[in-house]
């Protein structure tokens, strides 16, 4: 970027096209910093999910027999966990059980699991939400940057 002085000898104020540039440069590298971080945010899920070697139970509603490694998986798993604690409860949910129902230990344990599956589900959302806005902002600094130059 050059210098332009005035005819006094001070230092003009940057041209509207050198800021444009400048603005359009800063929001292509956040677009490309947000993309780098929801897919690192996204492979890292995925790794810590296939390190727990889940599979989906046979007689889930969806993802039957699948390893649980994406957020389809995750949220099958998490769905199956409760229905499969229902079946031992009778229907009934950790709130809903006596204090010294012996069922209501198998109710909290799906409620942890759950919780700890949905919350995988919901990373892989932000992760999703930040690759997108991070293509958004490439494609605002492609467009400041084409208006800059006129």
């Amino acid at each position: 970027m050059s210098t332009d002085y005035t005819s006094e000898g001070a230092v003009a104020a940057p041209s509207v096209n050198s800021t444009g540039r400048i603005m359009a440069i800063l929001t292509m590298v956040a677009g490309v910093i947000l993309i780098v971080a929801g897919g690192v945010t996204w492979f890292t899920v995925t790794d810590q999910l296939k390190a727990e070697a889940i599979t989906v139970p046979e007689d889930a509603a969806c993802a039957a027999g699948k390893e649980v490694a994406g957020p389809i998986s995750a949220y099958c798993m998490a769905d199956i966990i409760n229905t499969h604690a229902l079946k031992t409860t009778n229907g009934q949910t950790y709130a809903q059980l006596a204090r010294d129902d012996p069922a209501r230990t198998t109710a909290m344990t799906s409620s942890f699991l759950r919780s700890s599956l949905f919350t995988s589900v919901v990373s892989y959302g932000v992760a999703a939400m930040a690759m997108g806005l991070g293509l958004v902002c490439i494609f605002i600094g492609i467009g400041l940057n084409a208006v800059s130059k006129r």
